[in-house]
């Protein structure tokens, strides 16, 4: 029996799902039920049957999905797969902003712990976060923790004051503009694809910007047949997949996470046998931090 035949042999044993963000490994992507980016498969997490969720991603998405589901148990291949970005914000800063502005949200992107969540008012992925913040009532947003797509919002909503956070997605952040350029020139009938997370040099020279399912849904849209992806290169195996006839190119130093490529078949197989790795959040960490993470979904649809 192969491996991914073992894994799906257990997955119906266990009656277990696997969930699989587009920056993980291609291999892991097959065995997916599910793959996505970070707002769909939440909402993806809150419709299923399935007893067990199998999260291959990053820690912050294992505990966004056990905070959604309590009644299920949700496993994460290795605990260790974690978000630098998610931890850069800090909840004393949370608390000054609020004392220094009445009027004021505090937005965090799904990329956080669940203790930055616990202390704020809506959560957001890159997909939706423009919409949710138009429509929220208040005049101050205090975007946490990622700077520049807190930027991109700004620039989209600009009817609103916005403070900034300076976290920031050390993949993201990696890529420069001279090697946009240096790409563009090199294809220069290609469209550059980048995703709000890239720092603000990058999305000027950016032909579309957002989210990872925006920009796999562009590349697949337009009539184009040229792209230099501007988002971490586990996005490459959809867009080929999608689109076996078109071109995608990178920057020069291709954008790689660490962390999402973690995930493996063998990880898989392993807490699928084992039951190891399962994600614990405490009942009032839940019960608050869950609050932001349903009204963006209520708000986000």
């Amino acid at each position: 029996m192969t491996i991914v035949e073992e894994i799906q042999k257990l997955k119906q044993e266990k009656n277990a799902v696997i969930l699989a963000h587009y920056y993980v490994r291609p291999e892991v992507q097959d065995i997916a039920d599910y793959i996505g980016d970070s707002f769909y498969l939440s909402r993806v997490a809150t419709e299923l049957s399935e007893s067990t969720i199998v999260f291959c991603g990053v820690s912050f998405m294992g505990e966004s999905a056990k905070i959604l589901n309590l009644d299920k148990t949700v496993l994460m291949p290795d605990p260790t797969a974690d978000c630098p970005m998610a931890h850069m914000a800090d909840v004393e800063s949370i608390k000054k902003v609020r004392e220094e502005y009445e009027d004021v949200a505090v937005v965090c992107y799904i990329n956080s712990t669940a203790a930055l969540k616990e202390y704020s008012d809506v959560c957001v992925t890159s997909a939706n976060a423009v919409k949710i913040v138009k429509a929220l009532p208040n005049k101050n947003i205090y975007f946490i923790p990622d700077r520049n797509l807190a930027h991109f919002v700004a620039d989209q909503v600009p009817e609103k004051h916005f403070i900034y956070n300076e976290g920031f997605c050390p993949t993201h952040e990696r890529m420069e503009a001279d090697e946009v350029r240096e790409a563009k020139e090199e294809h220069p009938d290609a469209l550059v694809l980048s995703h709000p997370e890239c720092n603000t040099e990058v999305l000027k020279l950016s032909d579309y910007i957002g989210s990872t399912s925006g920009i796999i849904k562009y590349a697949t849209e337009s009539p184009c047949n040229e792209f230099i992806i501007c988002t971490e290169e586990g996005v490459h195996y959809k867009l080929v997949q999608n689109n076996p006839d078109k071109h995608f190119y990178y920057p020069k130093t291709v954008p790689v996470c660490p962390n999402m490529k973690k995930n493996t078949l063998e990880k898989v197989l392993h807490v699928l046998k084992t039951g190891k790795n399962e994600v614990h959040v405490s009942d009032s960490l839940r019960e608050n931090s869950k609050k932001p993470l349903e009204r963006m979904l209520e708000l986000g649809k």
